[in-house]
């Protein structure tokens, strides 16, 4: 399942990006910084907000920095903020205190750039749209992207630059698209982030997304924002699959879904023989959290 193989659509794939235009290939070559500057993005109700930190922390371990009061958005808004920081990947946290101006709530994660207007013009040239402008905010600048299928993901540049160790086990970003979109989707996300394909697998077990007697295509990239798990489905999923935006690596699954459970978070469901589960913590963040080697 780890092992680097090709499907003859990834290898037209690779040759589509390796025809592409110079300035369109090296655009984004450096806008990527590393994967512990990306954070998974959770939006609860200001009450949730303790709770959840209590939980995440007391099942990943880590730390938070400390909750502040600030204007996130490029409109008047008012939320908490902190940043939860765990050897399986980290949080934004965001408890709004007023209502929550159009897009925000639908981006995914929060990646780190190198540069904020080289990184727009390499999103538009791999063919992503750019939702929300670059805006300031108070610690540097950000914006909002949508890549072919569906996916939104926000960019940040920070006027200091951060200073974090390298994470224990990277989390992945969990994307699911349909076969109508798939194609356009890994060629625009592959540009943009100057990731490969680790792994192309077209017939994937379905129980793996709670679909029994069922196949689906399972894509593993990786780029210098981290690692990306592409499922590409028929869209009937069961709850809580679809869901979920993060999956996250530990060494003991048992352990951690027990600790996972003392600290008030819900198991939706049991380790099926993929040797990973669906979680839900409160204030409603799912998440998947599969044992490591997978």
């Amino acid at each position: 399942m780890n092992r680097e193989h090709r499907t003859l659509p990834t290898l037209f794939l690779s040759l589509w990006i390796a025809l592409l235009p110079l300035e369109a290939q090296t655009l984004s070559g450096t806008v990527a910084v590393a994967p512990q500057y990306g954070t998974t993005h959770v939006y609860v109700a200001p009450r949730d907000t303790d709770a959840f930190v209590a939980s995440f922390l007391g099942t990943f371990g880590g730390a938070s920095t400390k909750q502040v009061v600030t204007t996130v958005t490029p409109t008047p808004s008012s939320t908490t903020s902190q940043l939860l920081q765990t050897p399986s990947g980290n949080i934004s946290l965001f408890g709004f205190l007023t209502p929550i101006p159009y897009p925000f709530g639908s981006e995914r994660t929060g990646l780190l750039v190198e540069d904020m207007d080289r990184a727009v013009t390499a999103a538009r040239a791999s063919g992503a749209e750019v939702v929300v402008q670059a805006f300031p905010d108070p610690i540097g600048r950000d914006a909002v992207l949508r890549f072919p299928g569906g996916l939104m993901t926000q960019i940040y540049w920070h006027t200091r630059p951060p200073s974090s160790p390298a994470l224990a086990h990277p989390p992945e970003n969990r994307i699911y698209v349909s076969p109508d979109a798939v194609t356009a989707f890994l060629h625009s996300y592959l540009q943009f982030s100057q990731g490969h394909v680790v792994n192309d697998e077209a017939a994937a077990p379905g129980a793996e997304i709670g679909r029994t007697n069922y196949t689906y295509r399972r894509i593993h990239l990786a780029s210098k924002f981290g690692k990306a798990l592409v499922m590409v489905t028929d869209g009937i999923l069961p709850f809580p699959y679809g869901l979920e935006t993060t999956g996250y690596e530990v060494d003991d699954l048992d352990a951690t879904l027990k600790r996972a459970t003392s600290f008030g978070a819900i198991i939706l469901t049991p380790d099926a023989g993929a040797h990973s589960a669906m979680v839900r913590f409160p204030g409603g963040y799912i998440a998947e959290i599969h044992a490591s080697p997978r």
